[in-house]
């Protein structure tokens, strides 16, 4: 267990030099292995349907909008949402497209008495490159981690 403590640490000691407003951040391969070392823990893609369907999906992820697709409008219900489809005692980790509405979901949750909540840096895609695309710096799925289209 020692690895799962290491990387927690890790992961909180990042959010604290970070000032972040939830337990932790972790890259998408320590969330990786978080999600395999912790029992119960639970990953929650936040993205909208259509990057669920165009871009990709993760196995085994929970997946809740943080916004709606095209509009962007916030998802009034994501709270409800969350609660209904996790445990308030799970080590929940958020990823999105770049980790931008992941903090934002981590935040909230974190807010609403989720206590383990931690942000997937870099999200699925990661960073835009030079030419202003993404897939090719950092993200879950460059990092070989499981997705499907």
């Amino acid at each position: 267990m020692g690895k799962l403590t290491d990387l927690l640490k890790l992961a909180q000691d990042r959010a604290s030099q970070l000032g972040l407003p939830y337990a932790g951040a972790l890259t998408p391969q320590e969330a990786y292995a978080v999600w395999q070392l912790a029992p119960g823990a639970k990953l929650v893609d936040v993205r909208t349907r259509a990057e669920w369907d165009w871009v990709g999906r993760i196995p085994g992820a929970i997946e809740i909008e943080w916004q709606s697709y095209p509009d962007n409008r916030p998802n009034a219900h994501f709270l409800a949402q969350l609660k209904k489809q996790v445990d308030p005692e799970s080590l929940l980790m958020f990823v999105c497209r770049s980790g931008v509405r992941s903090h934002q979901a981590a935040a909230l949750a974190s807010q609403a008495a989720q206590l383990a909540c931690y942000n997937v840096l870099e999200g699925f895609e990661g960073d835009k490159d030079a030419r202003g695309q993404r897939g090719n710096v950092g993200g879950w799925r460059l990092a070989g981690l499981p997705w499907h289209n």
